[in-house]
């Protein structure tokens, strides 16, 4: 705790009369609670010889971590949790949350494909389904971990996918397993 110490009127009489004399250095200070309560402040007793009663103690509380106080930001717009976050770091995370929301739309298109009536392959339908929550899942994760270093989640527009997954060579199934695997690819790098 920071204590600074003025001198009282007559301390600062006798140090002006005698120029030449060193000033004393101030002596640790104890705070005691006065026997009769003064109208205004409190009265301070030295910790030195005389025991006399010091006046104008000024309690100063954050002299000591004025240094910190500077790593705080001061505006509103800043986080208080964001440390050693470059942006390169919270512009990666945000590219891959877009990727896997991307994904989790693809995956959520073919199964909308796969659960039609007229194609009506249930336990694809069912995968994608899976796929597509698993893939929202991630993105969400991505997101709270960004919020939790103090980043900003910039989410950018999801590419429209296709709807129509039928393939007059490879088929239906085996073309939506290709882009599964495609998708999988794409999140992995």
């Amino acid at each position: 705790m920071m204590l600074r110490v003025s001198p009282s009127p007559a301390a600062a009489a006798a140090a002006a009369s005698h120029p030449s004399a060193p000033a004393a250095a101030p002596a640790s200070v104890r705070v005691a609670a006065p026997r009769v309560s003064p109208p205004f402040g409190t009265a301070c007793r030295a910790a030195g010889k005389g025991k006399e009663v010091l006046s104008g103690v000024v309690f100063q509380p954050f002299e000591e971590i004025k240094g910190e106080l500077s790593l705080v930001p001061q505006t509103p717009d800043k986080s208080l949790a964001r440390q050693k976050f470059v942006d390169e770091c919270e512009a990666a995370i945000n590219e891959q949350i877009n990727v896997e929301y991307n994904a989790s739309y693809a995956y959520h298109s073919l199964f909308a494909y796969f659960d039609r009536d007229n194609v009506a392959l249930k336990g694809f339908a069912k995968f994608f389904k899976e796929s597509s929550d698993e893939e929202r899942e991630h993105a969400e994760k991505l997101m709270k971990y960004q919020n939790t270093r103090g980043g900003r989640v910039r989410l950018q527009s999801i590419v429209t996918p296709l709807t129509e997954f039928d393939h007059p060579e490879k088929g239906d199934a085996l073309y939506g397993e290709m882009l599964a695997a495609y998708l999988v690819m794409l999140g992995s790098d």
